[in-house]
């Protein structure tokens, strides 16, 4: 059978499951009608990321005017086009700036710390060259809305006078579904 067969097939078989729920009475939610919708996109070929709100591209700005560069310190979220990472929200860094290295460097574990009430964090690793304001980070799982997320993002500084950093990257909340890694760091 063809691929392009394959997907057709599969395309109808999730238009029939969720047929039948309706059919058998059952409630159909929002949330179930996505993941079919997902699961056809898939099968015709559309990639996930652009047919499902649970991936995609990561866009987020920081203020870190707060941080100086001790474990413990932290950054606030001031956008973002991510609903589950709030304005407001905090990033805490573990591990102190080294500041003995040229250029000084920053290599800490980071929690993402919701601006909402409730046990919703992220958790992560930053690496950071604090002389061009330039890193990655990476996210992996965490607690309630974070359970299954994964991100990926370049750190940047658009202006090294200024303590706002930008996040620019992938990032999904399936556990079977892993971000495009971002192939290299910045010096």
């Amino acid at each position: 059978m063809s691929l392009a067969t394959q997907r057709v097939v599969f395309a109808c078989f999730c238009a029939a499951v969720l047929t039948v729920a309706a059919c058998a009475g059952e409630p159909t939610s929002p949330s179930a009608i996505t993941g079919v919708s997902s699961l056809a996109a898939t099968a015709s070929g559309t990639h996930a990321s652009s047919a499902s709100p649970r991936s995609g591209d990561l866009h987020v700005m920081k203020d870190c005017s707060s941080y100086a560069g001790k474990a413990g310190d932290i950054c606030t979220i001031k956008s973002s086009n991510l609903d589950a990472i709030e304005v407001d929200s905090t990033v805490t860094y573990s591990q102190a700036a080294d500041f003995s290295t040229l250029p000084p460097t920053l290599d800490s574990d980071v929690v993402l710390n919701s601006s909402r009430p409730g046990n919703n964090l992220a958790f992560g690793h930053c690496r950071l060259n604090l002389a061009t304001g330039a890193g990655l980070c990476t996210f992996s799982g965490g607690t309630g809305k974070f359970t299954h997320f994964q991100g990926s993002a370049k750190v940047s500084q658009p202006n090294p006078n200024a303590p706002i950093f930008t996040w620019d990257g992938t990032y999904s909340f399936s556990p079977h579904e892993r971000t495009r890694s971002l192939d290299k760091e910045v010096d």
